[in-house]
């Protein structure tokens, strides 16, 4: 049968969720073909000649993108097989997301996925329609969760774009392709503002050390002198992260990487880090979430401030460098929040780390979260947003929702424009004390502690030694403006049409 993959959004890297799949399919005998929207267009040609079509979802972006490409696609091709797949198919069971396809699968989606395409080429060979698309019925309603992971081998890479369209690893004023893997699924976790517990419930699934392996193979042969682990949490499974770095290592000792690990996994673990140093790990993504500690409490972090702020000082007494993560805007945020976060940020040497979109975002309650079980919402949600994917809130104090927009304008307009980042903090930090009610002027003016004087470019600041991703670390973010117009065409020349008017960043931990 002829599949065609989409990808519509995978933090900017080479989407693992096309290749994973394409695997699995290709060695079952079906054609595959893959496109990633974030970097290509899809042509008529591709259009007429898929048989089924799978949208890849792992995060809100890659959701929000997916149903409006899959609704121009049946546009023009009534009828045609459509499946939703990954962490986000599970808004899948919310009755208007279910029109946009016939089939969601969420968690372990491989070997549902082959099912599902084989049942499909087998309707089609049924009503002889080999050659062209049918009607298909439906699934029963609901989304498909799978947990099996077992013998899939190692993904396929072939027909992607390369390496050289995604984002790219900036490190002592050098740009270095970058690749990307996973070595485990699911968390043991249960942060209630994630949507990974709302699929795994706590487990996680481990990818084979030998698969791993592979798969960085091949990426190191497509030109990667960098790795991304991007399971949720790489310290999951300490022994088996361990295992997967050793190997790796061994096989490619000029190889360096990154991971992402919760707060606590950094202070249980900090006997690790001078192996994973010496292995090549250069900085480790965390997700801080908050400068207040009973917003923590109310999100299950299982961590404090203080201990966010030991977390740095392990990673650099190691010469690893945190790239925290925050949800500042919150339904429990009050306007000294904010100040204590920028605070934090500038009293750690975090203003290089932090990518300034973070300082934007606004907490998102989609459908299924644990959120919704918490007493901390009574009386703070509105109704479901079906466009937005999220139920909507309000703050406690109606001049964050102001001080919210001009920051993630701030974050827009100087991404655009490639400013400089410790520019783009210092006029954070003035928005924020201002709103606060700040009136010293010496206050408003004074330069943040441990960041680059202002005139420094992103080249002189990688040049310091603070390693990052070219890609703004968006996680789960709603679709930033310029994500929407940059989205690739449906057919050549054709814009795709996706939601206008985004509104303001939105995101889970």
């Amino acid at each position: 049968m002829r599949v065609l993959l989409v990808s519509t959004y995978e933090l900017g890297h080479q989407p693992l969720h096309l290749a994973s799949p394409a695997g699995v399919l290709r060695r079952a005998g079906h054609e595959v073909r893959c496109v990633d929207l974030s970097v290509e267009s899809w042509s008529e040609e591709l259009v007429q000649w898929s048989q089924a079509a799978a949208f890849s979802v792992p995060m809100h972006t890659a959701m929000r993108l997916a149903i409006a490409a899959s609704q121009q696609l049946r546009e023009r091709r009534p009828g045609i097989a459509l499946c939703f797949y990954g962490l986000y198919a599970a808004l899948g069971a919310d009755p208007e997301v279910r029109k946009a396809a016939d089939e969601f699968i969420a968690g372990e989606y491989e070997p549902a996925l082959l099912a599902w395409v084989d049942r499909t080429d087998s309707s089609l060979k049924q009503q002889g329609s080999h050659t062209g698309v049918t009607a298909l019925p439906r699934s029963s309603p609901g989304v498909t969760t799978g947990m099996a992971r077992g013998g899939l081998g190692v993904p396929d890479r072939e027909g992607m774009p390369g390496l050289e369209r995604y984002a790219r690893l900036l490190v002592g004023g050098e740009e270095r392709l970058a690749g990307y893997v996973e070595a485990s699924h699911g968390c043991s976790h249960r942060c209630r503002h994630c949507p990974v517990p709302v699929v795994y419930d706590g487990r996680t699934r481990l990818v084979g050390v030998d698969a791993v392996c592979a798969d960085v193979e091949r990426l190191v042969a497509m030109g990667a002198e960098h790795v991304t682990f991007g399971d949720p949490d790489f310290l999951n499974g300490r022994h088996h992260a361990l295992r997967v770095v050793r190997a790796v290592h061994g096989s490619h000792p000029g190889l360096t990487f990154d991971f992402t690990a919760k707060v606590e996994h950094i202070l249980r673990n900090r006997g690790i880090f001078a192996e994973m140093a010496a292995s090549g790990c250069l900085f480790v993504v965390s997700a801080f979430e908050s400068t207040n500690d009973e917003i923590l409490s109310i999100l299950d972090k299982g961590h404090t401030v203080k201990d966010a702020a030991r977390a740095v000082a392990i990673l650099r007494e190691h010469g690893i460098e945190p790239r925290p993560s925050f949800v500042p805007f919150t339904p429990w945020t009050m306007m000294q929040d904010m100040v204590d976060l920028v605070d934090f940020v500038e009293g750690n040497d975090l203003v290089p780390n932090v990518d300034p979109v973070q300082y934007g975002i606004r907490l998102l309650v989609p459908p299924g979260s644990l959120l919704l079980s918490t007493p901390a919402l009574a009386g703070r949600l509105g109704c479901f947003d079906a466009e937005r994917l999220g139920y909507t809130w309000e703050a406690g104090d109606p001049a964050l929702d102001d001080l919210q927009s001009r920051l993630a304008g701030i974050a827009a307009r100087a991404a655009s424009a490639d400013e400089p980042i410790a520019v783009t903090f210092e006029e954070m930090r003035r928005v924020v004390l201002g709103a606060a009610g700040s009136r010293d002027p010496r206050q408003l003016a004074r330069q943040p502690r441990g960041s680059e004087p202002q005139q420094l470019s992103w080249a002189q600041v990688q040049a310091a030694g603070r390693p990052r991703l070219s890609e703004a670390w968006f996680c789960c973010a709603e679709p930033m403006d310029g994500q929407l117009s940059a989205s690739s065409s449906l057919c050549v020349g054709e814009p795709l049409a996706v939601p206008a008017g985004t509104p303001a960043p939105e995101a889970h931990g």
